[in-house]
């Protein structure tokens, strides 16, 4: 299969598994395809309502991906190349398939086909945010990798060698890492719907096993993985903190009319 046609057919499966389970996944989060589209609106206008603190993270992020070219790009590169015995190892190999973009599209189906079977809320939630978030992810890095044109590390370009615009190659879509920022926004999401202190630790190991792999199997710079690892970061933490908003808000306006009935009676 064409390279560049994979992550279209992935949102195209996504977008379509979103819309059949819809009309199940209900609660105070519909959790369905009109939900989605609404927030589509607000995540990609999002910037319009940022206020101080927010350009400072994305000021910090471009800074640190900027300083990380400089300074740890070649020599880390240098390094991880002088020694491949664990290129292919099981955990490198491990990091690589959290990344894949099939990896978002098997959690989605599977947390999807538990939320029906069970009729678990738990299960709708995380398959519908690993959906969104991996779909608006994606949107953002495939534009930067298109937008910045960076020649992979094993072109032998060196770090600072750009094709902006560049399509249909592949070696010259480094900036940002697609592995990277799928693999964060499934920790992410798994993450913050733990229960537990320690999975919620854990789920991040799996996407630290990415960022090594992907430099150790030379498909991308350093600062590409630290970009990609912050868009499916940030990426996610929005989407989770807008749906745990929304069952706040609900929360308490079932609250308040239940106590003012408490102190009347």
């Amino acid at each position: 299969m064409n390279k560049m046609n994979t992550p279209r057919i992935s949102v195209l499966l996504i977008l379509l598994l979103m819309f059949s389970c819809g009309s199940s996944l209900v609660a105070q989060n519909e959790y369905d395809f009109s939900q989605f589209t609404r927030e589509t609106g607000k995540f990609f206008t999002q910037p319009l309502r940022w206020d101080g603190s927010d350009w400072i993270k994305l000021g910090v992020i471009g800074a640190g991906t900027f300083l990380t070219m400089q300074v740890a790009d070649q020599p880390l590169r240098d390094v991880t190349q002088n020694n491949q015995q664990y290129a292919y190892s099981v955990p490198m190999e491990v990091g690589r398939i959290w990344g894949e973009i099939y990896a978002p599209m098997v959690l989605f189906g599977g947390f999807a086909l538990h939320s029906l079977i069970a009729n678990d809320i738990g299960s709708r939630k995380i398959a519908f945010e690993i959906g969104q978030a991996s779909l608006y992810a994606a949107a953002i890095t495939y534009t930067m990798k298109f937008a910045f044109g960076r020649a992979r590390p094993y072109t032998e370009e060196g770090p600072h060698s750009y094709r902006p615009f560049t399509i249909s190659d592949d070696a010259y879509h480094s900036l940002s890492s697609g592995h990277a920022t799928i693999a964060f926004v499934l920790s992410t999401v798994l993450s913050r719907n733990a229960h537990s202190g320690f999975l919620k630790v854990l789920a991040y190991a799996p996407a630290v096993l990415t960022v090594a792999s992907r430099i150790y199997q030379d498909h991308h710079w350093a600062s590409d993985n630290l970009l990609g690892a912050a868009v499916g970061y940030f990426v996610a933490t929005w989407v989770v903190d807008t749906h745990e908003q929304a069952e706040n808000s609900v929360s308490m306006t079932s609250v308040f009319p239940l106590s003012v009935r408490i102190i009347i009676n």
